[in-house]
Parts: C-alpha cells; structure tokens; sequence
C-alpha cells in the first residue's frame, strides 16, 4: 500500500519542486498544484528513498522498466549532461547494479541541476507574475494575495530554493524546449539564464498565462514574450506613441478643461470615454464641446443622455495599412458592464452579414473597470457565451482600466479574487499585465494581445495597472477615503512628461520638438473649441452607433407612415405547412413521437388551419422567403420549453445530426438560426438586443423559459430596450417572447409581469387622441415598445409579419401562451392569414351579443388566454345575447380608436374588465385611466379578476381553481356593480 511520507534526499526535494512546477509526468497526469509538495506517494514503505529516486534508478537498471514520459524525461537529461564537461556512459548500456550506478555522483549531480534550471525558469513563467513591477504608484501589489513566491526573491534566494551553488551562476546550462529565453542560443549561463527571466517576467509586464492547457497555445506566448529583442520600438513608432499620449492628455488641457458641464472632460478626470471618442474613433472636437454647452437646443426627440454615455459611428483611414476602417462605439448605460453583451451581439451580427465565419473582418473590444470586471456578474455570462457556436464572435480583446479602485472602494472590499481579471481564467483567456505608466509596454502588449485574438480566435485580457489622477468626478474628494494613495499620487510624474524626458534623453526627439508637438494640439482644440461656439442646434442623431443606411430618409424619418396588409398567399402557407411537417433529409430517423406531431401539422395544413407552433412557422418562412433573416435565441427554444416548437430534429440512430427544415423551404432564401442559449438572461437578452442592433432587415426574438424569468435581465430592458431610442436615437426592433398565463403552476412560473412593461410604456393616459388617417401607424411610432397578447394563431402569425414590414423599427414585448398551445379552440384558419388580411388590435364580439348589441347587458373587455374561460362560461350560462366579450390584442400602444367604437356600439351595456391576475397586477392599473379618457369618464370601468396579493400566483392548484370560479362567477353575474360607486 502506498504511503506518504516526507521527500529527505536532495534529488526528492528537487522531484518535489519539479512536479509543482508542472514539469515531471507522473502516472500519465500531471500535478496542477502552483506551490512546492510536502509529500509524494512512495513506491514502497518506509526507508529513506523518493519516487523520483526509485524512478531514476530503476530506469538506470531498465528503460524499459519506467513509464515512457520517465524514459523521455531521464533520456534527455542524461544527453545534455553528456554535452557538458562530465561524460556519462549512455543510460541504454548502464546495467550496472543500484549500489554501483548511486556511486555516479557526478552524473546524478548534472542531471539534478539541469532539473533545477528547468524548474526555475517555469516557476518565472507560472509565478513570475507575482513579482512583476505592475503598480505605478508602486504602493501597492497588483495581487490581493501579496504572495511572494519564496522561489523568486534574491538571487540567493533562488539558488537556495534548488539546492544551486553561487558557483553554478556561471556554468552553461541547456535550455529546455519550453523556454525562447536563448533565442538562437541553446545554452546559456545561469546567470543570464535569471536575467533574462526576470526581465521577461519581472518588470513591467506580468504574464498569466500557464494555466491554459492548450501547449501550442502557452508556446506561442512564451515565444512572444520570451525572445530577446521583440520589445523594441524605432525612433518613428516611438515618436509616434509620444505624439499620440500628447493628445490623450491634452484633451484635458488648460484651453478646453474649463468648459461648462458637470464632468471633466480629460483623461485625468473620470471620462476617459470622450478620448476614446476623440482619439481613437476620431469624433470631431467640435461636436465633442458642443456637449458641454447647456445652452444648446436638442434638435432630436427624447431625452437624450450625458455626453460620456453616448456611442459613434465612424469611418477612418488606418494609416498603417491605407485602408478603411469602421468603428463603432456603442452607446451604454451607467450600469457597469451592461453593455458587453450587446457588444457582443452586435459583432456577431457584423460577422454575420458579412459572411465573416473566421471573424477576421470584424472583432470586438471590451473596455472594463477593474471594481465592475470583478464585481458584475453580467462579465461571468458574457464570457460563456464566448465559445459557444451561435454566440462566438472569435475572440474578444478585454482591456481592464485598473484604477485599483472602485468609487471610494478598497480594491481589498471589492473582490476575493487576487486580480481582477480572474474570472477570464474560466475561459483560459491569457492574462497580460501591465504597468501602464510604461506606453512601450503597453502598446507591445496590446499587440500582442490582437495577435493571439487573430492567431486563436480566442478571448485575451490586457490589465492595465494605473490610477485615476483625481476623484471619481470633480466634486468628489478621494482624499477622505483613499488618503496615502492620494498623496503618492499628487506626487505622481504624469506619464506624459515621463515618456517626454526619457525620449529626450536618449535623442529620439527634443524639447522643442515635445513643446512643438503640445502647442500644435492645443491649438487644434482651442480652434474646435471656438468653432463649437457658432453651433446653435445639438443633434444626438450624430451620434448614432448602429445607423442603417438607406433605411430612413436622409433626415432620419420613416419613408412613408403606412404599413401594407401583413397577410400572404395561400400557396405559400400551403408550402410552409408542408415542409413543416416533413423530412428534408433522407435516410433521417426521426422520435416515434416527433412523427405524430408531424403528422398533426400535415393535417392541420390540409384542413387549412393552423396552431400556435404552426402559425409562428408561417410567420418565420414567409419572412425568410422574403429575404428576411430570421433569429430566434433562448433556453429550450430548439424544441421549446413545452415540446411544440421542435424547429430543430434530432436524428436518433446518428449522434448530433440534426435538420432544420426552416432551411428547406426555398432554394434562395435568407438564412434561419434558432440556437439554445446558455442558461443565462442578462448576458442572452442583452447579446440579441446588440444583434437586432445591427440591421433593420432581420427578425430577431429572444424567448424566456418563462415570462417571469426576463427580470434577471431586467438591466436590459430598463436601461436598452425601453428607453434606447429616447437616450440614443436608436431604433430597435428586438422581439420578446415571453410565456404568461395563471394555471395553478405557482409564484415563479405564471406572471411575464405586463405591468411592469405598461407602466414603462410612454402613451399619455389623459391625453385624448386626434384619429388621423394614419393613427394606428403613428402612435406606433410614437410609443418607446409595443406590448401585445394575443389570443389567437392567426393575429400572433400577423405581429410577427408586422414587425418587419412596418417603415420604423420599435422593440416587441409578446406575451405568449402556455396551454393554449394546445387548447382545442385556439386555432385559426388560413382564411385569417391570407393575402390582404392585417393584425387586429382588438378582436371584436362576433356572436349574438354584436347582432343585438341594443339587448346586451355588459360588455366584457379582456387580453389573452382568459378569453377562453370567459367564453366557457358564458356558454355554460346561456347568457351569449346578454354578455359581450371582446379582446384587446394590443395592449400598448392603446387603441383608442377602436376601444371608443366598441363602447359606443353598446351604450346600455355595463363596462367591465376582466383579467386573471391579481388588481395589482396585469393590466389594469394600464387600461383603466385610458378608458377613463377615451369615454370622457361618462361610463365607469369595472374590474373583474383576483384580489390583490404580494404574489403572481398560488401553486396550490385547488386554491387557484376555487379563485377562477370566483372572478368567472362575478364576471356573469349581471347585479354584481348595482348600487356600487366607481
């Protein structure tokens, strides 16, 4: 039986430091730990012997008699002993017995050493980091852990560890495989061997990167790192990189620092965001201190936003290559890392349009603060999105702005993690530090890390270890909470004037040429600044981060303010049916119960009549058809969260073979993708709002599991999806598809929430209405998102189509049903979907109460599946000539006009509304003030539905049955509001 027991000898404590550094095989794996071993499993109890010694001796005896990786590793330590000053006979003709072969001191002596050196230098790249000089101020370690690897302190320090004399300093050691440190050298001194490590990995760039396991990977940092000479500049580039840090810190300068606004504009203030626009997008400076004047009328309509939170547009020359480049910034929130993931979308849509599989066309770059990289859990989503086939967008360079603070915050309160960059370790994205007040290194690195994006199509992470000059805005005081960073800081040389002296000193530029090169900014921003005076009119559309070309007018509006008829030919329903129920493929074996819901949808095709499943087919083809390109993203959404969608089969006798008949139907038609998502909201629903970002022409729709799981993307929807175009000027035409409905299933699994979407709905409740010709098309276009429920087949077919063909783009909230997925009465025919058919916003009563609408009692206003239960119970009653029930299928924007006809076509009747959640709930709350308007308050309004309650539903089924029967009963009884005041 193995034991473990303590490594004593001098050759076990070397095998110990070995396998912590990752070097020696050991029974085929290999030891992950990052600190050196107490303890080794013994071959054999008891004695004095290690495993490394009974290894080496046994493969002495026997090669053959070792693992292979044993025989390999001892193989070729013995023939670079061999090629120093001592000559081993050949390991394959030693025999000898152990006593006799133990005596070879000498031998044992060159091959321990060699495994030192080879332990040492992997020790600089696993740990070298921790000693690396990353903190400017150089008052503070970049790891939370201060660990100092006890291996890499002195020189001493470092012998000592590996058992190495001061003598062994200047003997030539071999260089192993793993290291580029000899460039075209293949020995060197062990002391050049440390200099050179040390100024690799101990200086200003700490490199992570050991952990990947990916070897080709680890090789090419290590050779981009390690090769002597790769960090050198010429005189041009460096005098290029001054140039450039002039502009980064004089767009802060006396001249322009004093502009009118609550921010400061420069870099050395919190706003670093306006030098990514000046300097990097190459935004006109003028129409960057226009922002700052307060006097300045807002040409476009909404809110707009503060000028840091604004995105651009714009086309360059890249002068490297003398081609061009487009670069987009999109616009964001104060929300830190919201915006990731619509980056992200965005670039994968991009990628898409473009035919960029490879992703060597368009690529994306993450900003991030080092407090919100650790702190948001968003970054964690995002990266798994990063490699998944639906969401990748071939690598991602990250670069974290490490102020080493967050607000007031103590990098110490904001994370447990060492760095703030770990969580990219869960990707194996390469890590790279860098001390920031060294340009040369950062601009080396940075390349470095745009190498390897395009080399692996893999994310990478540039750290950018800095501070931030002043406080978090100009009115704060940094002094109150981070009091000696404050000071050191104060005492701080500005990177400018350090890169400035140390170019001077070495001859690359002068002073004059320095004070030249600052006067000549200065006087570029003194001249926008005086030209942003004469600016009368502030246009946030300037600002635009995703325009769509030829889509609008060129003043920005829609082309006409009409929206065709959404219905389609016949055939063409037939032909979609038809592929809908089939097999594309052959010699596909589909689910025994896959073939019976085929089956159902031939029938249903046949008979002319669709459901839920089939109508959103039609939808989707017609679309595609069209030229369209359909998306469709979220958990489940292949087959769907209750098994009716089934977009996606599965073949069962060959293991991930799939078809997606959606592809099938023309031989010329626009792409479908519909791809389950990671188990993930914020990060999913924020990725397709960036990809909806992208091109009016696409439909692109974002299912939840449920419709109450949408509020842990609630960021999403506050702070893009509601208020972008307001903010922005964006349009978006994003389609939420959220399942809603009460059926006894519990709090968590009922409620989408509407309320939550109509009370951010931005039609005025008290204003009534002028019914113009185009009222329907205009107040479409005037709301911030449309909020539908539709109840049948046929009118959710219908606002799908809708989406597209309206001139303007607007997001769509969709509650969708569960049950009535499969309730036998919500189908819809052909006849409702055919050429010159629309969406209805509301369905009227179409039975006997609306061919004697003078005899009807009370007319019920309802929104989705609560309809059936109404018309159930009707029935049930016999009251059809004396109760009508009409539906409101669109919710918001409300349709005033339409509502006001139904009232005035039963003037008798009694005004109610009925719906199945709770009064504080639903949509209540939303329709009664608007009623209200519309009928001049000469009628009331009466609800029908549950009592309020703190939560959505109950998950006792028999408590929710008892509920039903309760509202249903009041909802029939015609003496319910007699003698009750409104």
């Amino acid at each position: 039986m193995n034991q473990l027991r303590l490594l004593p000898s001098r050759l076990g404590a070397q095998a110990a430091r070995l396998l912590a550094a990752h070097e020696v095989p050991v029974f085929g794996w290999r030891s992950r730990s990052s600190g050196p071993l107490a303890t080794f499993p013994s071959s054999k109890g008891g004695g004095s012997s290690s495993y490394m010694e009974e290894m080496y001796f046994a493969w002495l005896e026997n090669p053959r008699s070792v693992h292979k990786s044993w025989d390999n590793f001892f193989r070729k330590a013995s023939e670079e002993a061999s090629s120093g000053s001592a000559q081993p006979r050949p390991p394959s003709v030693v025999r000898e017995s152990r006593s006799a072969v133990s005596s070879r001191t000498k031998t044992s002596k060159l091959v321990e050493d060699h495994l030192a050196v080879q332990s040492l230098i992997r020790a600089y790249q696993i740990r070298g980091h921790h000693v690396a000089q990353l903190d400017p101020l150089g008052i503070l370690d970049a790891d939370l852990d201060s660990f100092v690897p006890s291996d890499l302190i002195t020189t001493i320090d470092k012998l000592a560890f590996y058992d190495l004399q001061e003598a062994d300093l200047d003997k030539e050691f071999q260089l192993p495989m793993t290291t580029f440190i000899g460039g075209s050298e293949n020995t060197l001194s062990l002391r050049e061997i440390i200099r050179r490590l040390e100024n690799t990995y101990c200086q200003h760039i700490g490199l992570e990167f050991m952990f990947i396991n990916d070897v080709e990977q680890c090789q090419w940092i290590r050779q981009k790192f390690e090769t002597p000479g790769v960090m050198q500049f010429s005189s041009e580039e460096k005098r290029t990189l001054l140039a450039r840090l002039v502009r980064s810190m004089r767009l802060g300068s006396p001249s322009v620092a004093g502009l009118p606004g609550t921010w400061e504009p420069g870099p050395s203030g919190s706003r670093g965001r306006l030098n990514v626009l000046a300097n990097v997008i190459r935004k006109d400076l003028e129409q960057i201190f226009c922002q700052f004047d307060p006097k300045l009328e807002a040409a476009d309509e909404g809110s707009g936003d503060v000028k840091y939170h604004l995105g651009m547009y714009h086309e360059r020359i890249n002068r490297v290559t003398n081609r061009n480049i487009t670069l987009s910034l999109v616009a964001n929130p104060s929300h830190l890392e919201a915006v990731d993931p619509v980056v992200q979308g965005k670039t994968k849509a991009e990628q898409f349009y473009r035919g960029d599989v490879q992703g060597k066309k368009v690529m994306s770059i993450l900003v991030h603060g080092d407090a919100a990289f650790a702190g948001q859990g968003v970054v964690y989503e995002t990266f798994h999105l990063s490699d998944l086939p639906s969401y990748t967008t071939n690598g991602t360079v990250h670069v974290v702005v490490n102020n080493q603070i967050g607000f007031t915050t103590d990098p110490r309160m904001a994370r447990s993690s060492p760095y703030p960059t770990d969580v990219a370790r869960v990707v194996n994205a390469p890590i790279f530090h860098v001390n920031a007040d060294d340009p040369e290194a950062v601009i080396y690195v940075c390349s470095v890390a745009a190498e390897w994006r395009n080399t692996f199509n893999k994310d990478v992470v540039v750290d950018l270890v800095c501070y931030r000059r002043r406080g978090h805005n100009e009115m704060d005081e940094p002094m109150f909470t981070q009091p000696l960073m404050y000071k050191q800081i104060h005492r701080q040389v500005p990177v400018l004037k350090k890169y400035a002296d140390k170019l001077i000193a070495e001859g690359t530029v002068t002073l004059q040429e320095f004070e030249e090169e600052i006067a000549k900014y200065d006087r570029i921003c003194e001249e926008a600044y005086g030209r942003s005076k004469d600016k009368k009119i502030l246009h946030i559309k300037h600002w635009l981060d995703s325009p769509w070309p030829g889509f609008f007018n060129v003043d920005g509006e829609p082309k006409s303010m009409t929206c065709p008829a959404t219905g389609i030919p016949e055939d063409v329903l037939t032909h979609i049916g038809s592929v809908a129920s089939s097999v594309p493929l052959e010699d596909f074996k589909i689910h025994t119960g896959l073939s019976r819901i085929l089956r159902g949808r031939a029938d249903m095709t046949k008979n002319r009549t669709v459901d839920w499943a089939l109508a959103e087919y039609m939808a989707f083809g017609s679309l595609l058809k069209e030229g369209i390109h359909v998306r469709l993203s979220g958990q489940d959404v292949e087959r769907g969260t209750f098994s009716h969608r089934h977009h996606v089969l599965h073949d069962q006798e060959v293991d991930r073979r799939t078809c997606v008949p959606m592809n099938h139907l023309w031989p010329d038609q626009a792409p479908y993708t519909v791809c389950n998502s990671s188990l993930s909201e914020y990060g999913v629903l924020g990725f397709e709002l960036g990809y909806a970002m992208a091109s009016p022409n696409a439909l692109v729709l974002w299912e939840a599991q449920f419709g109450d799981f949408h509020n842990t993307a609630q960021c999403i929807i506050d702070q893009f999806i509601s208020t972008g175009q307001a903010k922005w000027v964006r349009h978006n035409g994003i389609v939420l598809l959220l399942p809603h409905g009460m059926e006894g299933m519990g709090p968590e699994h009922s409620s989408a929430r509407p309320e939550r979407f109509l009370q951010m709905s931005n039609d005025d409740s008290d204003a009534y209405p002028a019914f113009t010709k185009d009222f329907e098309v205009s107040q479409l276009y005037d709301c911030n998102w449309i909020v539908v429920n539709c109840s049948t087949p046929a009118n959710y077919f219908h606002v799908l189509r809708r989406q597209i063909l309206l001139p303007f783009r607007k997001p769509l909230i969709i509650f969708t049903p569960k049950s009535l997925l499969r309730h036998p009465e919500a189908k819809s025919s052909f006849d409702q979907m055919v050429s010159g058919t629309s969406f209805q916003r509301v369905i009227p009563e179409d039975g006997a109460a609306a061919r004697a609408p003078e005899q009807v009692q009370r007319l019920i206003f309802c929104t989705g599946k609560v309809y059936y239960d109404l018309v159930k119970e009707r029935s049930s009653q016999g009251l059809e000539e004396k109760v009508a029930i009409t539906r409101l299928e669109q919710i918001s924007p409300f349709p005033f006009d339409l509502i006001k006809q139904e009232a005035e076509k039963y003037p008798g009747a009694e005004l109610a509304w009925c719906q199945e959640e709770h009064k504080n709930m639903g949509y209540y709350d939303y329709i009664s003030p608007r009623f209200m308007t519309i009928l001049r308050r000469t009628r009331p309004i009466w609800y029908v539905g549950r009592d309020p309650a703190a939560a959505p539903a109950t998950g006792n089924r028999n408590t929710h049955l008892v509920s039903l029967k309760k509202f249903l009963d009041t909802a029939f009884n015609l003496q319910a509001f007699e003698g009750k005041t409104f």
